[in-house]
């Protein structure tokens, strides 16, 4: 028996003969999404391709890899944006792919709770919780594909974190299987547990190297009585923080999502998705010169008390002169075309070209600051370089893009460009105080920089604990630690 045959056998002993998959040169296209990342960054080759039914196989399919030193490679959706999800080149890793985990196990609503396993998509666990009329309020333009799993071993953070938190803060427990194939789980639901080690949040962010999840207990909120969205107009960043500073003061709980878009991230969305920009109430469509805010508010009392309080919040400012003008949905098709405004501006990037990409936060008090320098810095070493900036204002959080000038705009012009933005935007950023990964993670894309900027007590620490709970670096080896 062939090495191919012999990890099919073993790898079909446990989950049956067609959820195994081998490389296959007559049928390249078959595991390609599975071995291709989202941004076509990344393409690596693996050993097997093996998807289990639920945890009991997943622990036998993980004790199959120990035995053999197979390292395993966990996926979901495979919508990650470092590079975190998916083999290297080497064909020597295992796809793990949690597909079919795909169960609500309890919705519990008197416990404002629901425990899912961790192929459930987001926008499915969202669905279960509305059913029973309940919130699960993590929110993410990939909510179709990505899945519970992968939002917690990524600490998913999307455009409800200013009021909701990260995945983190949604999770109340996990179930896990360890490198060498046990399993823990803590499922209960609980608010207050202090046995020992926090391992459910050692766990999250963790993108699959030190454990892999199968199921997460989540928490879930009341429905909203009213909801008010509207999309504002501010003449730079700094009007806009101040903006932010004012709804958190008049909105307080009530304020939900800030989100804020640059000019040049505008302008890229109506060139390459016009029916986006079309689909925008009238005032709201004209074209913004500077930068455009949408402000998300939800009240406990009614629909009018929503829409009045964010009215009065906005009548303020611009009275004040701190916007220029603001338009309120007034159906949930205009609010929707809001967020699709928003939510188009990754897609509209990948349409007009390759990027150098970062996920960066910062005190809301240092981004304007930080923002002004950045780009002159950029725009004096780089006159032809434009940035695309947009992101979560509310909780200080910026996707800051740039595209490449055309002379750096392919091969290794590009990849010598890209390393010096790279440092001039993050040494920028430490020096302001932030970090060079808000919500996206690690994975391969940030290793070096991890290394650069954290420091090296906590880099120390970090390969301490894989070396205890991995000694033999199977799980996600080479992501986020090298």
């Amino acid at each position: 028996m062939g090495h191919g045959a012999s990890v099919h056998a073993a790898l079909a002993a446990v989950v049956g003969d067609q959820h195994v998959r081998l490389p296959d040169p007559a049928q390249s296209d078959a595991l390609r999404p599975y071995l291709r990342d989202w941004r076509g960054r990344y393409e690596g080759r693996c050993l097997a391709w093996v998807q289990p039914a639920n945890t009991a196989e997943v622990v036998d399919v993980v004790r199959v890899c120990a035995t053999n030193g197979w390292p395993i490679v966990p996926q979901g959706g495979n919508t990650s944006l470092v590079g975190g999800a998916v083999p290297d080149d080497s064909g020597t890793q295992i796809v793990l792919h949690l597909g079919r985990l795909t169960h609500v196990r309890v919705l519990d609503a008197p416990n404002l709770s629901i425990t899912v396993e961790a192929g459930c998509t987001l926008d499915a666990v969202r669905e279960a919780a509305r059913k029973a009329g309940l919130m699960f309020p993590l929110s993410l333009a990939s909510g179709g594909s990505c899945t519970i799993g992968g939002n917690l071993a990524t600490n998913a953070g999307g455009t409800q974190v200013l009021r909701y938190g990260t995945a983190r803060e949604l999770c109340l427990g996990l179930e896990v299987v360890t490198a060498q194939g046990d399993c823990w789980q803590q499922l209960q639901g609980l608010r207050k547990d202090n046995t020992g080690y926090a391992l459910r949040d050692l766990m999250i962010g963790s993108e699959g190297t030190l454990g892999i999840i199968t199921a997460a207990t989540l928490r879930l909120f009341p429905m909203p009585r009213g909801e008010a969205t509207a999309l504002v107009s501010c003449r730079g960043l700094a009007e806009a923080v101040t903006l932010l500073h004012r709804a958190r003061q008049a909105l307080d709980a009530g304020l939900v999502a800030f989100e804020a878009m640059a000019p040049r991230a505008l302008a890229l969305v109506q060139a390459h998705l016009p029916a986006v920009t079309s689909a925008l109430p009238a005032a709201a469509s004209a074209g913004h010169h500077g930068w455009a805010v949408l402000i998300e508010h939800t009240s406990p009392h009614s629909q009018a008390h929503a829409g009045d309080t964010l009215a009065a919040l906005l009548a303020d400012a611009l009275a004040d002169s701190l916007i220029d003008d603001a338009v309120v949905a007034q159906s949930e098709r205009q609010r929707a075309a809001m967020w699709a405004l928003r939510e188009g501006i990754p897609l509209a990037e990948r349409t007009e070209g390759i990027m150098v990409k970062h996920d960066i936060g910062l005190p809301a008090s240092r981004l304007a600051d930080w923002s002004a320098e950045t780009e002159q810095a950029i725009g004096r070493q780089w006159p032809q370089a434009r940035v695309v900036c947009f992101g979560h204002l509310g909780d200080g959080n910026l996707h800051y893009n740039v595209q490449a000038p055309p002379a750096q705009a392919h091969g290794d012009a590009f990849r010598a460009f890209e390393q010096e933005v790279n440092r001039l935007v993050f040494d920028a950023v430490r020096a302001h105080g932030g970090t060079i990964s808000a919500e996206h993670g690690i994975g391969v894309l940030r290793r070096e920089e991890l290394v650069r900027h954290r420091d090296p007590a906590a880099i120390a620490a970090m390969r301490a604990i894989k070396r205890a709970l991995d000694p033999h670096n199977l799980l996600n080896p080479g992501r986020v630690l090298g």
